[in-house]
């Protein structure tokens, strides 16, 4: 019987999926560092979110977030912008970074950035309405490392 219910755990958690046992032990800075790119796909695929990160130690990142929502007027190409910045403190693969808002609302946003492998970077974000990323404009997607250089903050924000 014994030996049934563990063949039978086995043959279940041989199914699941790689990203249930993913959770990497702590990752490099260099690693981290740089600058990650999601690009829109379709007709927008040129245009892409943009994310730059330095590992500062101790656990901390300073991250910065160029984010946009592209769209058309009258065949014209248009983009709501947003824009956060901070750190964050990550913890084995994932790092948790919660941008300070104009309004301090009771469920503040919290963005996931989880390092899956070298040079791939997953976002998301719980309570998009209190990011103040602007109308429609949001950071989750798959991003991909652009460069590997020290990134110069500041450059970008409006």
């Amino acid at each position: 019987q014994r030996e049934i219910t563990t063949l039978c755990l086995l043959v279940v958690l041989s199914g699941a999926a790689p990203e249930v046992f993913a959770q990497r032990a702590a990752i490099s800075g260099a690693e981290v560092t740089g600058t990650f790119r999601s690009y829109f796909k379709g007709k927008y695929r040129k245009s892409y979110n943009e994310i730059l990160i330095q590992a500062l130690g101790g656990n901390k990142l300073k991250i910065e977030m160029e984010l946009i929502d592209p769209y058309e007027v009258n065949g014209e190409l248009m983009a709501h912008f947003g824009f956060a910045s901070g750190e964050a403190i990550i913890t084995g693969d994932t790092a948790v970074f919660m941008p300070t808002t104009e309004t301090e609302a009771a469920e503040r946003c919290k963005v996931t950035l989880k390092f899956t492998k070298p040079g791939t970077l997953i976002v998301t974000t719980e309570h998009h309405g209190n990011c103040g990323f602007g109308f429609n404009v949001e950071a989750d997607g798959s991003y991909i490392k652009t460069s590997s250089a020290k990134p110069k903050f500041g450059t970008n924000e409006k």
